[in-house]
């Protein structure tokens, strides 16, 4: 039985196995994007969505005209092409970027149980957030202040995490833990004060949405937004595999191998904490995605990074894609925002993890 597992796990990490998997997701995404549209309160024939899908894309890329049946203003086209297709494509680059962001931390951290929402990163972009909606904190930097403001505050939560951690020694998963938890619990604090100080009806609406995360507010334009965030950010840690595995190795086997570790980390928790501020003020805080997603990956795939950031990249996309789908279809007539369905797959597997200290790279305790 042991040798049979290891005969699975050596041709699941060798090259073959990889760019297999590889393009098994990638191919699973777009059929998933297609069945996805169709289901929901009103279900919607495959034929009938992948028309609309097809006239829309020829429309913009060609400028052909869109036959009357299925222009604007149809029910069938406004369900599919502004309702459904952009909160799947928001949760498909959503899923990237926080999938990609708790490999990455995991990497600067050493420790697989690290991850935005753990650390306090997502709660950071939401203050950031409600301090930009209530009080306009921010309005100088433009029209996309909001997202900016969620930058801000989730890269202030990044430095302050690792700071905090590091104060008296090294910084080790329990201190990394604590001191995310506890700034979590602040900027969580300060979200709710703010509430208290400025309520407001619309502004309530909106700091609920971010808090509980959800993805109706989607529409083109700012998934436009999102999208470049993620594959940017895709792109670049696709280039950083070889210094992301060095982190795992620790900075005396970087240093001897003429590699300072110092900079890449402040430079992947900029990048980081820019794709989570997106995220956050596109969806909201939605947890443990970079958690989950990036350990079952590790546990099938390895600790490679050059097999792990896009295998990862793509598996969060589809795990958030279907995760939306479950919140709109579960509860017939009620749609969950999809930040709770996430925490209820996310936190029994972090206790899991916490309880069997099963939480080593490569599953090595």
């Amino acid at each position: 039985m042991k040798r049979e597992k290891t005969r699975r796990t050596r041709c699941l990490q060798s090259r073959a196995g990889t760019t297999a998997a590889i393009l098994l997701l990638a191919a699973g995404l777009m059929v998933s994007l297609i069945v996805a549209v169709t289901m929901g309160t009103t279900r919607l024939p495959v034929g009938q969505v992948y028309t609309v899908i097809r006239y829309e894309l020829l429309h913009l890329v060609c400028g052909q005209p869109i036959p009357k049946k299925w222009a604007p203003g149809t029910a069938v086209h406004d369900v599919v092409w502004l309702i459904r297709l952009p909160r799947l494509v928001l949760a498909a680059a959503v899923g990237t970027s926080l999938s990609l962001c708790g490999v990455a931390m995991q990497a600067i951290v050493q420790n697989p149980l690290a991850d935005p929402y753990i650390l306090g990163v997502s709660s950071g972009a939401g203050l950031g957030v409600t301090l930009a909606v209530l009080l306009g904190v921010g309005t100088a930097l433009g029209s996309n202040y909001v997202g900016l403001m969620a930058f801000a505050g989730a890269l202030g939560i990044s430095c302050a995490v690792v700071a905090l951690a590091n104060v008296g020694g090294r910084a080790n998963s329990v201190k990394l833990l604590l001191a995310g938890s506890a700034l979590a619990a602040v900027c969580g604090a300060g979200t709710q004060f703010l509430l208290y100080l400025r309520s407001a009806d619309h502004a309530d609406s909106e700091i609920m949405r971010w808090t509980m995360g959800s993805l109706s507010a989607a529409d083109w334009p700012n998934n436009v937004v999102m999208l470049l965030v993620a594959g940017g950010g895709t792109a670049f840690f696709l280039t950083q595999c070889r210094t992301l595995n060095l982190m795992l190795l620790g900075d005396e086997t970087a240093v001897t191998l003429g590699t300072d570790l110092h900079r890449y980390r402040i430079l992947y928790l900029v990048v980081s904490s820019l794709m989570v501020g997106f995220a956050v003020y596109a969806a909201g805080a939605i947890g443990f995605v970079g958690l989950v997603v990036p350990h079952v990956v590790r546990l099938l795939f390895g600790t490679d990074h050059r097999r792990l950031v896009p295998l990862c990249a793509l598996s969060g996309a589809l795990f958030l894609l279907w995760a939306d789908v479950l919140c709109r279809t579960i509860l017939p007539g009620n749609e969950i925002p999809v930040g709770i369905l996430t925490s209820l797959l996310g936190a029994p597997v972090f206790l899991c993890l916490m309880v069997r200290h099963r939480y080593g790279f490569g599953g090595g305790a």
